[in-house]
C-alpha cells in the first residue's frame, strides 16, 4: 500500500497569529502558494475575540491598537475586508481618591489644562517632553519596518544601515543622549526629571511597566514607555483605539484578505515538529501525524517552542543554542475580563451613561511608589497585594461587543508571577487575586463589584498555555536593549534568517518585538522573497 506524498507548498507559516497572517498575505501577493498552520480553533494568536460569555465578543487578550502598521492595512485594503479601527477620546482616565481626575489624550492644550490642575510647571513641561519623545520616535521609527543588519558578521549593506542609523542619531545633537535613555535607561529618573506631580507620573509610568515584570525604577522600562507613543490611528499620531467587534476585528481581516489571495489556512493544526534534512527545513509534522512539505518555513511562535521544542537543539549550532536559552520571557501580567451589568460610575466622575471617563484607558495608580510597592511583593514570588490596575471599557464605544445595556471591561494587571513562590497557580490563587484588583476599582467606582455579570481571569500561566506565549510574556520575550534591533531575537539573525536553512522568524520574537504590529511578519515575508 502506498502512502500518500505530503502535500507541498511554496511556503508554510506557523502559527495564525497577526504576524503569521500579514507574513502570509504578503508571500501570497508575492504569487507564493502558502499554508497557514494554526493550534487553536480560531486564528489570531493573542489578537482575537471570542463569546467568552453569552452574548458577549470578548477581546480575551490583546485590547487595544495603535502600532498596527498603516502600510499594511493600505497594501491589503484591510478596510475592504472588516478592519476598522475607534478612536478613544480621551486616551486615558486617571481618578484621585481625592475626587480629582486626570485626562490626557485629548490634544496639547486640553492636556496642558487637565495637567495644571496637579501642577503648572508640569503643564508647561508636558508639550515639551512630548517633542522629546517625537524627536526621538522620528529616529526608531523607521527601523521597525527595516530587515536589521547581521552585527557579528556584517557585509557591506549592513555596515551601510549601521552607518546611516548613527547618523540619524548623530543629527539630534543634544538630544541623542536622551534618546539613548530612552532605548536603555528607566522610566523613573526620566519621569522625575521632566514632572513633580505624582498623579501625572503615576499615570504615565503604568505604561512603562505593561507587559513587563519590572518596575519603573529599573533599566529597560523606559523603552516600553516609549512603545506606547509611536504608531498612529486613522493617520492620527500617538493614538489608540478600539476595533470594531474587538481585537478579531483586525486578524480576521487579515485572514479575509489573505483567502483572497490564495492562502490555505488551517485551525485545530498544531505542529510538534520542523522537519529537516541536510540542515535545512523541509516541512512540519502534526500533533495529529499529518505532514506538510515547503521550499520556506516561517515560524510565527517563540524562539523557546521553535528550537527547543519543534527541532533537535542537538542540530543548531552550539552558539546559538546558547543564546536561545538565555532569552528571558519573565511575566507578571494577569488579564481578567469582566461582563457588566452598567459601566461604573466613578466618585471623581460620576455617571453610568457612556462618556469620556469610559473610553480610554483607565488608570488606578496614584504615584510611583504605589507600583514599586506592587513589584517588590511580585519579586519575591507573591501576587501584588495592591496590584497596579487599568481597564478598559470598549463597549462605552461599540455598541456591537455586548447585548443592549450590558457592557465589557478589559483589566490587565501588574503583578503577579508565573513562578509563584508557595506553589502552581491554581484557581482560588487566581479568584483571590482578582478580588484584589477588584477591590482597588470599588474604592474608585462603589458599586463595581455588584454590577459584575461573569469574569474570565487568565494567569501568566494560562496565557501560556491559550495562546502558546512561553511563560506567559506576551513579546514573545523581554523587550531589553540587548534583545531589541541588530540583537534580536539573538545577535547575528536579526535578519529573520536563523542557522536552519529555509527557517525563518516572522512573529514578536524577531525585530522590532511584541504589540500588535504586524512589522515581524511584512519584515520577514519581504526577507523570504528577496532570498
Amino acid at each position: 500500500m502506498n502512502l500518500p506524498m505530503p502535500k507541498t507548498y511554496d511556503a508554510i507559516v506557523i502559527g495564525g497569529g497577526h504576524n503569521g497572517l500579514v507574513a502570509a498575505c504578503y508571500l501570497a501577493r508575492a504569487k507564493r502558494r502558502v499554508l497557514v498552520l494554526e493550534r487553536r480553533h480560531l486564528v489570531g494568536g493573542a489578537c482575537v475575540t471570542e463569546e467568552t460569555f453569552p452574548g458577549f465578543k470578548v477581546s480575551t487578550a490583546a485590547y487595544v491598537n495603535s502600532l498596527f502598521r498603516p502600510e499594511i492595512v493600505r497594501d491589503l485594503d484591510l478596510k475592504r475586508y472588516g478592519f476598522e479601527a475607534i478612536e478613544r477620546d480621551p486616551a486615558s482616565f486617571s481618578p484621585f481618591l481625592d475626587g480629582r481626575y486626570l485626562m490626557l489624550g485629548r490634544g496639547t492644550t486640553r492636556d496642558a489644562e487637565e495637567i495644571a490642575k496637579f501642577s503648572r510647571h508640569d503643564a508647561q513641561a508636558y508639550p515639551k517632553y512630548e517633542a522629546m519623545l517625537q524627536r526621538v520616535a522620528a529616529v526608531i521609527e523607521p527601523t521597525l519596518t527595516q530587515i536589521p543588519p547581521d552585527v557579528l558578521h556584517p557585509k557591506l549593506g549592513d555596515l551601510v544601515h549601521l552607518g546611516a542609523m548613527a547618523r540619524a542619531l548623530q543629527k539630534m545633537g543634544p538630544d541623542m543622549n536622551e534618546a539613548i535613555e530612552m532605548l536603555s535607561g528607566a522610566a523613573r529618573p526620566i519621569l522625575d526629571r521632566w514632572f513633580e506631580s505624582e498623579e501625572l507620573k503615576g499615570t504615565l509610568a503604568t505604561d512603562a511597566i505593561i507587559g513587563a515584570f519590572m518596575a519603573p525604577s529599573m533599566p529597560g522600562t523606559a523603552y516600553v514607555l516609549f512603545h506606547h507613543v509611536m504608531g498612529e490611528t486613522n493617520g492620527k499620531r500617538g493614538v489608540w483605539a478600539y476595533m470594531r467587534g474587538g481585537m478579531g476585528g483586525l486578524t480576521q481581516a487579515l485572514a479575509r484578505a489573505a483567502t483572497d489571495l490564495g492562502v490555505e489556512i488551517k485551525t485545530n493544526a498544531e505542529v510538534v515538529k520542523i522537519l529537516t534534512k541536510n540542515g535545512a527545513a523541509t516541512g512540519v509534522a502534526l500533533r495529529s501525524g499529518d505532514e506538510y512539505r515547503a521550499k520556506q518555513i516561517a515560524s510565527g511562535v517563540d524562539m523557546h517552542l521553535t528550537f527547543e521544542r519543534f527541532l533537535d537543539p542537538a542540530t543548531l549550532p552550539p552558539a546559538f543554542r546558547d543564546a536561545v536559552g538565555r532569552i528571558a520571557y519573565d511575566s507578571a501580567s494577569v488579564k481578567i475580563n469582566v461582563a457588566l451589568e452598567r459601566l461604573p460610575s466613578f466618585s471623581a466622575f460620576p455617571g453610568h451613561e457612556p462618556g469620556p471617563q469610559h473610553h480610554g484607558t483607565v488608570h488606578f495608580c496614584p504615584h510611583q511608589d504605589f507600583i514599586e510597592r506592587a513589584y517588590d511583593d511580585a519579586k519575591y514570588g507573591h501576587p501584588s497585594k495592591e496590584p497596579v490596575v487599568e481597564c478598559c471599557l470598549p463597549s462605552s464605544l461599540d455598541s456591537t461587543i455586548a447585548p443592549p445595556g450590558k457592557h465589557l471591561m478589559s483589566m490587565f494587571v501588574q503583578y503577579a508571577p508565573y513562578k509563584l513562590k508557595d506553589g502552581p497557580w491554581t484557581q482560588a490563587i487566581k479568584d483571590e487575586f482578582a478580588d484584589r484588583c477588584f477591590a482597588v476599582i470599588e474604592r474608585y467606582a462603589p458599586g463595581f463589584t455588584a454590577s459584575v455579570i461573569d469574569r474570565q481571569i487568565l494567569s501568566p500561566v494560562d496565557i501560556e498555555e491559550t495562546f502558546g506565549l512561553t511563560g506567559g510574556n506576551i513579546f514573545q520575550g523581554t523587550m531589553p536593549l540587548h534583545n531589541l534591533y541588530a540583537l534580536r531575537p539573538v545577535p547575528g539573525y536579526a535578519n529573520y534568517k536563523t542557522p536552519i536553512k529555509h527557517l525563518y522568524m516572522c512573529g514578536s520574537a524577531a525585530h522590532p518585538g511584541g504589540g500588535v504590529m504586524g512589522a515581524p511578519g511584512w519584515n520577514a515575508a519581504r526577507a523570504m522573497l528577496r532570498d
